[in-house]
């Protein structure tokens, strides 16, 4: 497979803009790596005004990048790229994702679906909220590549017929998350979203832990937190943190905390990519607690779990600063072994490769 350049296609939410998307990161990296191992990439993105008028990489430096109005313009200019292609990908919460799906799987030799939101796609389903994957799409597609990985891959096979479904993890860029030699500013930090799941949590880990001490220092940076919510004299806001300033951001506090959404507690094995980048700028982490977590990092190791503000003030406030270093050693070496952009793509290329060649064989 590695002697043979690939070409792909990929119609992901967003590339040029990470405003309020985890999506961007992670196709920047898989698509800068993909190329970096040979293959072609062609990325399609919606326009769509709320990333048009955030966009803080509007000319991608790799793969080629291409914007569509609509779906009728995408068929327009598209289709020869898309029928040409080797594999099709397209990603969670693309708009009239199901149309394409549709489409794409009448002209596309091989196709994907790469699904950054898994546990929440799955719940949608449950719903019968087809916004961008509907239940009939599933088994056309030819592989299922899942941000979530454990029991759900194989609900994702027995349950909805996909033929085969693999794990395909967010990931860190190591060039752009290391450890830095700048002042500690903060004793805990958080960077994530405003969501009405988290928010509890967030509270208790955290906000509940800054009012309980007051000389802590603690900071939360994310948007569309409501004004509504009463925030620790103690507790620094930012509401917007562009990806450039996120190495900074980690390497400002003593500790970060992780903390889940529920339909990815519920699920299991669904690292978010705020653990591997705390992990690789060597900031130490306090998670909450989710299945398949040990199969990330060793427990106690390399993460540490909070389940009240007790847990996390007694991290804060008294974990030897010796075994604090070494726990954050021990998560970046772990995370640079296995959790890079290079390795998904990697990942992806093997997982191509075994479907192509489980597609030859059922031919007969």
């Amino acid at each position: 497979m590695k002697s043979r350049k690939l070409n792909i296609v990929i119609l992901g939410l967003s590339i040029t803009s990470a405003w309020g998307n985890g999506h961007a990161t992670t196709y920047r990296g898989l698509v800068r790596e993909l190329e970096a191992l040979g293959h072609e990439v062609l990325f399609l993105e919606r326009d769509l005004p709320w990333y048009a008028s955030n966009r803080d990489m509007p000319n991608p430096p790799f793969g080629c990048t291409r914007i569509y109005s609509s779906l009728d313009e995408l068929k327009d200019l598209y289709s020869m790229d898309i029928q040409k292609a080797d594999v099709v990908i397209v990603g969670s919460y693309v708009p009239e994702g199901v149309s394409i799906g549709r489409w794409i799987n009448l002209i596309a030799p091989n196709t994907a679906f790469y699904d950054i939101d898994t546990p929440v796609t799955l719940s949608k389903l449950e719903r019968g909220d087809y916004e961008y994957l509907s239940p009939e799409l599933i088994p056309k597609y030819d592989l299922y590549l899942s941000f979530t990985g454990g029991p759900t891959l194989r609900r994702l096979e027995h349950d909805f017929g996909s033929p085969m479904a693999r794990a395909l993890y967010c990931s860190v860029d190591p060039e752009k998350y290391y450890p830095e030699d700048i002042p500690v500013k903060y004793d805990m930090g958080y960077l994530g979203t405003y969501s009405d799941d988290r928010q509890p949590v967030l509270e208790r880990l955290m906000l509940s832990s800054a009012r309980m001490w007051d000389q802590g220092r603690f900071i939360v940076a994310g948007p569309q937190y409501p004004d509504t919510i009463q925030w620790p004299q103690n507790v620094e806001r930012i509401y917007h943190l562009n990806p450039s300033e996120h190495r900074n951001f980690y390497n400002s506090q003593r500790f970060t905390l992780n903390v889940t959404r529920a339909d990815m507690i519920k699920a299991g094995y669904s690292p978010s990519v705020r653990l591997f980048e705390a992990a690789a700028c060597g900031t130490p982490i306090i998670s909450d607690y989710w299945e398949g977590l040990d199969t990330i990092f060793n427990l106690n190791e390399e993460i540490l779990i909070s389940r009240s503000p007790e847990d996390t003030l007694k991290y804060l406030k008294n974990y030897p600063e010796e075994e604090r270093l070494k726990l954050s050693a021990r998560a970046r070496s772990r995370v640079l072994s296995a959790h890079t952009a290079r390795h998904r793509a990697q990942e992806l290329e093997n997982y191509i490769k075994e479907m192509l060649e489980t597609k030859k064989k059922n031919a007969g």
